[in-house]
């Protein structure tokens, strides 16, 4: 099979080729052979193949990349739970193997202590964007067909997902009626976020550097959003005039970005009892002078909240299966939308990823062939928070 591979990341001399490797073959009735049909990339894809940030597997120099996987079982071990034809994406994360880590132990390794899990296509375990991979079954979540053209961006919805659980789970701490939700950033999280806060209810702002006429813009008021460029004169010049200019609380604020000086500013324009949610990954070692005394007065007395959350656990890939389906239903050819770069194989080694408008996806398989390799017909049940 064929695989995209980051060469020698040990070395700190990575390259990305494409490679011939052998396929895949069951060892334990508990596993799965998945066909790829496509893999989405993100920002930390960009990473891997153009900075050196993953880390290939124990005792290997190479990684293959992807995590943002849609596939089809072909062949199903006794007890994985699964059947051929079956539609699929798989978790990413992999539990520690330190016994200390309860959360590891006992189904959170989205919640790892030790900083020992395993992320396959990104720390310690080859990923998805090869023709086909090997995966135990607890690991693989059902896709129903319905999902089959959007099922490579459960993974990234996963990830607001889990965000918004934790966000109720810690606002029970106070009677909370969230009525605004500012978003920073308009590329796939933060568009996400952005549809899914609009799905419960709440006012939706985006803030992001992207044109009044671009086509996040378009997709922000075509679910009923505000958009506003980042930098505009005048009242979006900063990210606190623009909050000055709306006038109202933020109650919930999504940074998207990986723009630190964004969130320390988020701190600030959040509204008493709100909370501020941080998506972003920072790769870099910015430094920022900050108002500590008045940020910190800021954050105490109004009972402000600020969470990081990174990847996400089965519950959250099942949520976020019901809210694409919704998203679907209400807004009918959105997330087609927010695809907008598809990509053979081939072209990944040369991608260049400032090309990319908003989303793009590896087709391993074409499109219009993805619907006869789909034989499923048992029916999920699935657990979720919404």
């Amino acid at each position: 099979m064929r695989a995209i591979r980051v060469k020698n990341l040990r070395q700190g001399k990575a390259s990305i080729d494409i490679e011939t490797m052998p396929d895949p073959a069951l060892a334990h009735p508990q596993e799965v052979l998945v066909k790829v049909l496509a893999v989405g990339l993100d920002g930390t894809d960009k990473e891997i193949i153009k900075e050196n940030y993953g880390v290939p597997p124990e005792g290997e120099d190479d990684l293959t990349t992807g995590h943002e996987s849609l596939g089809v079982v072909t062949e199903a071990g006794a007890d994985s739970g699964f059947r051929k034809g079956d539609l699929v994406t798989a978790i990413v994360r992999r539990p520690c193997r330190n016994q200390r880590c309860v959360n590891c132990r006992n189904g959170h390794s989205d919640f790892c202590q030790t900083g020992e899990y395993v992320e396959r296509g990104i720390k310690g375990a080859n990923g998805f964007l090869s023709e086909f991979y090997k995966e135990e079954g607890r690991y693989l979540v059902q896709v129903p067909v319905d999902l089959l053209q959007h099922g490579m961006l459960v993974e990234p919805q996963s990830i607001v997902e889990k965000v918004w659980d934790q966000v109720l789970r810690v606002q029970q701490r106070l009677i909370w009626e969230p009525q605004r939700a500012l978003v920073l950033g308009s590329g796939p999280l933060g568009l996400l976020a952005a549809i899914t806060c609009r799905l419960l209810g709440l006012e939706v702002l985006v803030w992001s550097m992207s044109p009044q006429d671009s086509l996040q813009a378009q997709l922000v008021k075509d679910i009923g959003g505000s958009y506003q460029q980042a930098g505009e004169a005048g009242s979006a010049a900063t990210l606190t005039a623009y909050a000055e200019s709306i006038g109202k609380p933020l109650d919930f604020i999504l940074e998207c970005t990986g723009y630190s000086p964004l969130a320390f500013e988020a701190m600030s324009i959040l509204a008493p009892n709100g909370v501020l949610a941080l998506l972003g990954v920072t790769p870099a070692d910015r430094k920022l002078e900050i108002s500590s005394d008045m940020l910190n007065q800021s954050m105490v007395l109004e009972n402000k909240c600020v969470l990081g959350s990174v990847n996400a656990a089965r519950k959250d890939f099942e949520t976020a299966i019901y809210r694409l389906q919704q998203m679907e239903k209400q807004h009918p050819g959105w997330l087609n939308r927010l695809v907008t770069n598809r990509i053979s194989l081939e072209a990944v080694p040369q991608l260049d990823f400032a090309t990319i408008e908003i989303k793009a996806v590896v087709d391993l398989v074409p499109v219009e062939q993805w619907r006869g390799l789909v034989e499923q017909t048992n029916e999920v049940a699935y657990s979720f928070s919404v």
